[in-house]
């Protein structure tokens, strides 16, 4: 025991000293934040400063159609809820004010001469694009836009919304709704929120719960690659510097293994710890952010006792699992070349899994999603996920614990029995007979 602790202790402390996981511990959660949120954060500004008032409405109507356009979207520019979030809207932006859009009534048979008037116009950045509105408008909603602004989805939108409502207003008007009845009418809205119910009550927000579990699972893969093949190098760098020849002349090879093993698998639970403390000192900036979008109240999942036991226990399992196989990898490997290849079949496993999380949040109760949660390699990936969307029987539970914990144990005793032969032996990479016969003998 005590060869154990110190091999988990050297493996442990070798690793959390280390600049690299200073770094990776502190500024990995603000880089993955920043690649994940900056993009949006642009987008939601550009969208927020997106006026599309500086075009021209080309109305051949005859229905007078233009200005309703032209009000809508000024209206829809005004009341844009991107322009309330704190530190998004520029100084020059929250003062500027909104002009309605140009309208131009023209006849049907001058539409082409106004057109030809406002792309001049378009080249000389007098304005940025036009609309224009015709007999087709009124019958089937069908209109063109051509301008500089055509990529801006967020002023596309607004123009297309704007005249959505327009359209709407005039039907219902046209229908006998007239006034600030059929403008109310234009402006319903559904907001439909969601709310999960387990058999023990209320469980809170239905999407957070669904983006909660896509976040663990994510994690769980992230922390099974990443230390899995940390453990893979160490092995490969020991072997191959001639250091595990000294080592294992004074402590046996399965109880190396289950040293670096734990050792590593403390680094990852540490790191989780840490960004586990980040992230909820971040939800609440993105909580007040999604208030004052307007959003639908979201409350955090109610996470119980026994969840937090089973993610604990499907992290520990599941890495253990494949730390295993990807020492026994890095043992039977002479060069990093050789590990990549030897390693595809692991990374096929988890790559499979990963690859099946969308659909099986699509369908959290379906036959995938029990079948996945119950197979040892995939069960520490979506099992947690799944239980975070809705209630999983006992049974399941209990036989996918089952199962990956008889999976976990002959992982380690296959692995145990490669890792003694192969930490001494080099040359070309073995054969499946050879290993056969090392697991056999050994």
């Amino acid at each position: 025991m005590d060869k154990l602790l110190a091999v988990v202790k050297r493996e442990y402390l070798e690793r959390v000293r280390t600049k690299w996981f200073i770094i990776s511990t502190v500024f990995g959660p603000v880089f993955l934040l920043a690649i994940m949120i900056l993009p949006s954060l642009l987008t939601m500004r550009g969208m927020q400063s997106a006026g599309a008032t500086n075009f021209r409405i080309i109305d051949a109507t005859g229905a007078g159609l233009g200005p309703l356009v032209a009000a809508q979207i000024r209206e829809r520019a005004l009341n844009n809820p991107l322009r309330n979030i704190p530190g998004m809207t520029r100084r020059a932006d929250s003062t500027r004010s909104v002009a309605e859009a140009q309208v131009v009534g023209v006849a049907p048979e001058a539409v082409a001469a106004a057109e030809s008037t406002a792309t001049l116009d378009v080249m000389a950045s007098r304005i940025r694009g036009y609309l224009i509105l015709d007999s087709a408008t009124v019958a089937s909603g069908k209109a063109r836009y051509a301008g500089r602004n055509t990529s801006s989805l967020g002023e596309m939108e607004q123009v297309e919304g704007g005249l959505r409502a327009a359209l709407l207003a005039q039907r219902l008007e046209a229908a006998g709704i007239t006034g600030a009845r059929a403008d109310a009418l234009a402006k319903v809205r559904a907001d439909v929120s969601t709310e999960r119910i387990t058999s023990k009550g209320r469980g809170g927000s239905g999407i957070a719960s669904l983006v909660f579990g896509f976040v663990i699972a994510f994690l769980l893969y992230m922390m099974i690659i990443l230390y899995g093949q940390n453990i893979l190098r160490g092995v490969l760098e020991e072997k191959t510097t001639r250091v595990a020849e000294v080592v294992i002349s004074s402590i046996s090879p399965e109880t190396l293994l289950a040293g670096k093993v734990i050792g590593v698998g403390a680094v990852g639970l540490t790191q989780q710890l840490v960004w586990l403390a980040f992230a909820c000192g971040f939800s609440a900036y993105g909580l007040a952010m999604a208030a004052s979008l307007g959003a639908v109240s979201v409350t955090m999942p109610q996470v119980s006792v026994l969840q937090v036991v089973a993610l604990l226990l499907y992290f520990l399992l599941g890495y253990t699992f494949y730390a295993a196989l990807f020492a026994a990898v890095g043992a039977m490997c002479s060069s990093q070349e050789e590990a990549t290849q030897a390693a595809q079949p692991v990374m096929m496993l988890l790559v499979a899994t990963i690859i099946l999380v969308q659909p099986i949040l699509t369908a959290p109760t379906g036959t995938m999603a029990t079948v996945m949660s119950i197979l040892p390699f995939s069960s520490p990936i979506i099992m947690p996920m799944v239980m975070s969307g809705t209630q999983v029987p006992a049974w399941q539970l209990a036989a996918s614990l089952a199962s990956l914990a008889i999976a976990v144990y002959g992982s380690i005793w296959l692995s145990a029995r490669i890792y003694r032969v192969g930490l001494l032996m080099t040359g070309k990479r073995p054969s499946l007979k050879e290993l056969a016969r090392w697991v056999r003998y050994s």
